[in-house]
């Protein structure tokens, strides 16, 4: 099966004359494209805020999530905030600022490729559903006029027996 490229218009469609250094895809791969990013990402829409979970969740070493935080909290992904267990020392959350957030369907589209190309046939152990539902939810193109569903309106959903006993 033969898949066609996206049509290129107007001045674009002689690709000779483009002019590649403000590309917005290589950027955002500079600002996001490692492994740990994405999976530091996942854990934040997941709900993940503090540093020891984030190094537990994404089975990184502190040193590399240490890295990511400061480096995604740099960039404007995350805000840094303090809290205090009573009896201990300030530490430091992170949370997802509207820009953070708005990496969401990249995330999930990311994840919903996974599922369909590279887990067994039932599709990988979580997927995405409209909040209060089970109506699955599909990341793909959608034209601006039609209505748009936020973090807000979505849930995640195990496939199945999926959870790892042997852990916490």
């Amino acid at each position: 099966m033969s898949i066609k490229p996206i049509k290129l218009n107007g001045v674009l469609e002689d690709r000779s004359l483009w002019r590649v250094e403000n590309c917005s895809i290589a950027m955002a791969m500079e600002v996001i494209g490692t492994r740990s990013s994405m999976l530091i990402l996942r854990e934040a829409l997941y709900g993940t805020t503090r540093f020891d979970d984030f190094v537990k969740r994404t089975r990184g070493t502190d040193a590399i999530v240490a890295a990511r935080l400061k480096q995604l909290t740099d960039i404007g992904l995350f805000e840094k905030r303090p809290y205090r267990e009573e009896g201990k020392r300030t530490r430091y959350e992170y949370v997802l600022t509207p820009m953070g957030a708005d990496l969401m369907p990249a995330v999930f589209a990311l994840m919903q490729w996974g599922n369909h190309y590279l887990q067994p046939e039932n599709g990988g152990p979580l997927h995405l559903v409209k909040r209060g539902t089970s109506m699955p939810v599909i990341i793909g193109p959608l034209p601006e006029s039609d209505a748009e569903l936020g973090i807000d309106d979505l849930e995640i959903v195990a496939n199945g027996d999926w959870i790892d006993r042997g852990h916490d």
